[in-house]
């Protein structure tokens, strides 16, 4: 019994000061950034906006200039002697630089006659005010507002969860012009 208990007493002390007797090694503990894989979104598409063509239209003669004539003609002076310009007012009617255009021919003529050329015959005006163009002006300038603040949100986001060194690109508006084949 005293065999028995001294057993149990031996077996009971090495189970609760087990690891004691075992030397331990230290434990280091070391805090170091953990890079997290974050899915970048894929940046908008750029604006591609088209600058509309507007047309003022009036109902004021154009002017059709005499064509500067290469030929030297005699010079005219009047009776004091001073010299006597030619005016585009006294040109022929071949002299003139269009002179295919009917007398008193103005930019409403020419408008219209290029508008039917270009429709085929047909006469569409789509028109507006002064007030209604400075609205629409002022809405296109805040449609440009709203999206670059947008492409900077986008930008700082991923800026802020791209590895360290790089760097997201811009976003950008590009604006067609006339004649512009690239954008």
């Amino acid at each position: 019994m005293i065999l028995r208990n001294f057993l149990i007493l031996t077996t009971l002390i090495s189970i609760t000061s087990g690891c004691s007797l075992i030397p331990s090694k230290q434990v280091e503990i070391i805090s170091k950034p953990v890079q997290i894989d974050i899915i970048q979104p894929v940046l908008p598409r750029a604006v591609d906006l088209t600058a509309p063509k507007w047309y003022v239209v009036s109902e004021a003669r154009i002017t059709n200039p005499c064509r500067k004539s290469i030929s030297f003609e005699p010079k005219r002076f009047d009776e004091k002697g001073v010299e006597q310009l030619k005016r585009p007012k006294d040109c022929d009617r071949s002299e003139l630089e269009n002179p295919d255009w009917p007398e008193g021919y103005t930019y409403l003529d020419r408008f219209l006659d290029d508008m039917k050329e270009q429709n085929n015959g047909e006469i569409v005006f789509v028109a507006t005010t002064i007030g209604d163009y400075k609205v629409m002006a002022e809405d296109m300038q805040e449609i440009k507002r709203y999206i670059n603040q947008l492409g900077e949100v986008v930008l700082y986001y991923r800026n802020v969860t791209m590895p360290d060194g790089e760097k997201g690109e811009g976003i950008g508006i590009k604006v067609k012009k006339d004649g512009d084949d690239q954008t």
